[in-house]
């Protein structure tokens, strides 16, 4: 068998912990950020794109544009189900490079396509599409990372993992109008285009919005070759993981995830066109990437604090701030014919980005803990049944993982469009924030009833 295959792990073990899995956990993790911080930017660049389509040439609509900078949401969440299953049967190392690498095809071809104005509509859309992996990659991810750590330290782990990915968004946001302004690849780049700019004709280098990922990507992809471990006692055929969909806690572990990561992503994708429609004098994109930045960085306090105080308790409290940050961006908007508070309205939704993102390392925290403690009460005492449940346990939570954030990744579609709707309905976006409400307090009540009042049927 390779040495990159690993036989024993024991994470639960300690003295295993300290002299051979923290290090090689730890060196796992380190290699899995970069990758999953690349794989959100190709997944998000669509939403900088789009913008500068029509000042290169090209004649599509805003209706267009739209599904453009919506597909790869939709994508990825799709591809999230089929991604939650592959780590434990193509092997964490393995998949991780190749599903990295797999980002070069979008990369490239959006670098290529840009360049010229006659390009079709039909293959921008097959690209949009393709940027769907970037989205697959994070149940992949997340899953493979969960094998490796113990229990007390999975929420930890896997909000760095996750938080430090999630930058992806801010990242792609902030690099690529600065690289489309400047020929950084030289003759091998391409030839500029022409934009007109406050009356003058200024080049823009937009296939550098694809192209300055390609080399990141391939070094993300051949270190994880090289640097990253399969684990052998990880493996499962999908027919082994798919007695999850028969697990209560799935379900509503998929809810709460909806609630916290389908915010964030959801809300990322909506900020910018929700402050151009609401707030028509002020430059979106100057403050858009805040949301994002604000969300990843908490995310890794959150799995702290839920390893610090147990994930059912912050997730529960979070969901109450969730609450009562959309009241407090509903008390800034335009209403009336009155102008509004554009920096209140900030302010509010930078506690939104927040505790979404606390809220997705606390949710993503209980699941492991709900998942061994469920196994482990059914195994009973015999030493050997213990042993096999913390197996089936880690391969059961590790698809879970995977599967809820297919789930909660529909929540980058669904929040921007429930925007469009209840403006097109009513002309404001009140509707979509009161029924953010409502979904809130659902998620609030199941926390409560199921992980954290006093008796609760599955503590975590």
């Amino acid at each position: 068998m390779s040495s990159t295959v690993i036989t024993r792990w024991e994470p639960e073990n300690k003295d295993f912990w300290e002299s051979t899995g923290k290090s090689v956990a730890k060196r796992n993790l380190i290699l899995s950020i970069p990758a999953l911080t690349l794989a959100f930017a190709v997944w998000m660049v669509w939403s900088v794109v789009v913008v500068n389509l029509p000042n290169v040439g090209f004649k599509f609509s805003t209706n267009q544009l739209f599904w453009l900078a919506s597909l790869p949401a939709l994508c990825g969440a799709t591809l999230r189900i089929f991604y939650s299953f592959a780590v434990p049967i193509f092997g964490g190392r393995r998949w991780t490079a190749i599903s990295t690498a797999s980002l070069l095809i979008p990369a490239v071809g959006i670098g290529f396509a840009v360049q010229n104005p006659a390009t079709p509509y039909e293959f921008f859309i097959t690209l949009a599409l393709l940027c769907g992996f970037g989205g697959g990659n994070f149940a992949s991810s997340m899953s493979n990372i969960s094998f490796f750590y113990p229990k007390a330290q999975k929420g930890t782990a896997l909000g760095l993992n996750a938080g430090l990915g999630n930058l992806g968004v801010s990242i792609v946001q902030l690099v690529v109008p600065l690289v489309i302004t400047a020929g950084v690849f030289g003759a091998l780049g391409g030839e500029p285009q022409t934009v007109t700019k406050a009356g003058q004709q200024v080049p823009m280098w937009l296939q550098n919005a694809g192209f300055i990922w390609v080399p990141f990507i391939a070094v993300a992809a051949i270190a994880a070759w090289f640097g990253m471990n399969d684990l052998a006692e990880a493996k499962a055929s999908f027919a082994d993981q798919a007695v999850i969909f028969k697990r209560k806690h799935n379900w509503l572990m998929c809810w709460l995830y909806l609630g916290t990561f389908g915010s964030f992503i959801g809300y990322s994708a909506g900020f910018p066109l929700l402050i151009k429609s609401q707030f028509p004098g002020v430059n979106a994109l100057s403050y858009a990437w805040l949301g994002p930045l604000v969300g990843a960085l908490a995310r890794p306090f959150g799995g702290w604090l839920a390893d610090k105080l147990g994930g059912a308790r912050v997730t529960f409290w979070n969901f109450i701030a969730m609450g009562a940050g959309v009241f407090a961006v509903l008390n800034f908007l335009p209403s009336q014919g009155a102008g509004g508070n554009f920096y209140g309205f900030l302010i509010a939704f930078m506690l939104l980005f927040a505790t979404s993102g606390i809220g997705n390392g606390s949710t993503f925290r209980m699941i492991p803990v709900i998942f061994l403690t469920e196994r482990q009460r059914a195994a009973g005492n015999n030493p050997a049944d213990k042993e096999q449940a913390i197996r089936d346990a880690n391969k059961e939570a590790a698809a879970v993982l995977g599967f809820s954030s297919a789930v909660g990744a529909y929540g980058g579609f669904f929040i921007p469009k429930s925007y469009g709707t209840s403006i097109a309905a009513t002309g404001g976006p009140e509707a979509a924030l009161y029924s953010f409400i409502i979904f809130y307090v659902t998620c609030t009540l199941i926390t409560w009833w199921y992980y954290s009042r006093k008796n609760a049927p599955m503590p975590c």
